[in-house]
């Protein structure tokens, strides 16, 4: 299968909360498929309306975010840069996740200190930047739509994508935008499915390499430990 691009991510290990991540989104990015719907009770509209934007992605956290393959770079010798890399970090632990709020979307956050974290994710978009093609105008001028910070601007040109390096705010995205009223019905509604599977603490012991199919689909595609 050719992949367009690629991009690192913390994806779960199988069970229950990787599960009911991949239904709820609609799509399993470590088996290819789409799960049957889940049957989620009190939402202001259906699932699938409401995961639209994310469902393409897989339930992740993204580490390094989508890119092209640079000239005179190539698949194999990324995957051997992603395997030389994680050998080289430490796992990190965080306290555990929570479902919030951000902006105009819900997703599930770090608890407690996320240093450690967000170093790894500093040493992750620095490490394969080789491999990265320059954002084209066009990737550009839809980045700016949104209105991006001095400091959000300089990530942009020099690693491709405004929030990373000290912009970095890990999260596993559960929802396209919603209004206020929206997001407060849907966080209701998934937090009775969603308290029980939240892991206390959570683990990153692992990144994984996935690639974006021709229809834009992610998949992992790598799995590799932290073994630094």
């Amino acid at each position: 299968m050719h992949f367009s691009r690629y991009a690192l991510y913390v994806t779960l290990p199988d069970g229950p909360l990787d599960r009911f991540g991949a239904a709820w989104l609609g799509w399993n990015a470590k088996t290819g498929e789409t799960p049957a719907p889940l049957a989620v009770d009190g939402l202001p509209a259906p699932a699938r309306d409401i995961t639209a934007t994310p469902r393409k992605y897989g339930l992740h956290g993204t580490i390094k975010p989508p890119f092209r393959l640079a000239d005179g770079t190539d698949a194999p010798g990324l995957v051997e840069a992603f395997h030389a890399h994680c050998a080289a970090q430490a796992p990190v632990t965080l306290d555990g996740l929570a479902l919030s709020r951000l902006g105009g979307f819900l997703a599930l956050t770090p608890v407690g200190d996320a240093t450690a974290l967000g170093t790894l994710a500093q040493e992750s978009v620095r490490a394969l930047d080789s491999f990265r093609a320059p954002p084209t105008d066009s990737e550009l001028a839809r980045r700016r739509q949104s209105g991006l910070s001095a400091t959000q601007e300089e990530n942009l040109q020099r690693w491709g994508y405004p929030y990373v390096m000290a912009e970095f705010r890990f999260h596993i995205t559960l929802s396209g935008k919603l209004s206020q009223d929206e997001a407060e019905q849907v966080r209701a509604a998934l937090e009775l499915h969603l308290t029980p599977l939240l892991p206390s603490p959570f683990v990153i012991d692992s990144l994984t390499l996935c690639g974006e199919d021709a229809e834009g689909r992610f998949h992992e595609l790598h799995r590799v430990a932290l073994s630094g």
